[in-house]
């Protein structure tokens, strides 16, 4: 077996036209803007328009990516679609994208790690292909949040949009690309972010759609608390395990779940405003979709430059937590 490094060689994103700003919010629920933009950091979010899929979203996203690579549908080995927002409980939806790609060549399944699954994808898919089973990966964490809100609930309809990010996975030359994984749950918090019903513990049913058990819960001080340690604690692990330190990193791009998190992960690390990759402003949380989409953004302008050590950091439903360590 000839193992070697596995590297980001193309990125892209998709995001839905509609915005949705806090001003509209404060005219269907009980909220206002300054409000939102002081506790969040959040002044718009994407929402999908009737007829759009995670899928549709994902496509697009990968579509971009694979130009981006210089990689033709043809050579794609393997789609791995991170969501909490399939298009249907069965198949999955990296099932869908590959249909709608063309990949014909490729295999395909879902990862649900919630707002962690991109990172879950990264490891995932790079372990594919540094065991030279796979050669040309598409990792894509895509969702549309705005169907399982409950847009009545403003602890949490304010804070989620949709879209979709995606990259090309492939060899490069040891010590470079993807350094290192490290991944992490907790499954006795899984009460703190859920969705009740539509699973086999509680099926759909008349009581259960009355009863609104198929839209989001969540406890935010206790995610909060959990959040600004568990990205810390994560990210240093990921270094230390490759012998690096916080101060070799260029850029940290954190899931984009809230600015205070973001910030207390920043001073963390002791690092100035503009070495952390920060879109929450614009896109509010896009769970799986986050990090990827902020990621294609930072490349796509100019920031992220090849060479740049990047820390990928985040953390979601589960409880999960995750951080990838990529020399970019």
């Amino acid at each position: 077996m000839n193992l070697h490094g596995v590297g980001i060689l193309g990125v892209g994103s998709a995001l839905p036209a509609n915005i949705v700003t806090n001003l509209d919010l404060e005219k269907t629920v009980d909220t206002n803007d300054e409000w939102i933009r002081t506790r969040t950091g959040i002044c718009e979010r994407r929402v999908a328009e009737e007829g759009i899929t995670t899928s549709d979203l994902a496509t697009k996203a990968a579509q971009a990516a694979m130009a981006d690579a210089g990689v033709g549908v043809e050579e794609i080995d393997l789609i791995v679609v991170a969501t909490v927002t399939p298009d249907v409980p069965l198949p999955a939806t990296a099932c869908y994208v590959q249909a709608k790609l063309g990949a014909v060549n490729a295999a395909a399944f879902d990862i649900n790690a919630g707002c962690t699954g991109f990172i879950y994808g990264l490891s995932v898919g790079s372990q594919f292909v540094k065991a030279c089973v796979y050669r040309r990966v598409l990792i894509i964490g895509a969702e549309v949040l705005s169907r399982i809100l409950d847009w009545s609930d403003r602890s949490t309809c304010i804070l989620f949009g949709d879209g979709a990010g995606a990259v090309v996975l492939g060899p490069v030359a040891e010590g470079q690309g993807i350094l290192n994984c490290k991944l992490g749950s907790d499954g006795s918090l899984a009460h703190t972010l859920y969705i009740p019903a539509g699973g086999a513990k509680i099926p759909t049913c008349q009581e259960s759609v009355e009863a609104r058990q198929h839209y989001v819960k969540m406890s935010g001080n206790e995610i909060f608390k959990f959040a600004v340690r568990a990205m810390g604690e994560v990210t240093a692990e990921a270094l230390e395990g490759i012998g690096l330190g916080k101060e070799d990193i260029d850029f940290l791009v954190p899931h984009q779940a809230n600015h205070r998190i973001i910030d207390a992960a920043r001073k963390r690390f002791d690092l100035p405003e503009d070495k952390v990759i920060v879109n929450i402003d614009r896109y509010g949380n896009m769970s799986a979709a986050s990090i990827p989409v902020a990621l294609d953004e930072a490349i796509r302008s100019g920031r992220i430059k090849r060479g740049d050590l990047l820390g990928l950091v985040g953390f979601g439903a589960g409880l999960t937590w995750g951080a990838a360590i990529v020399r970019f």
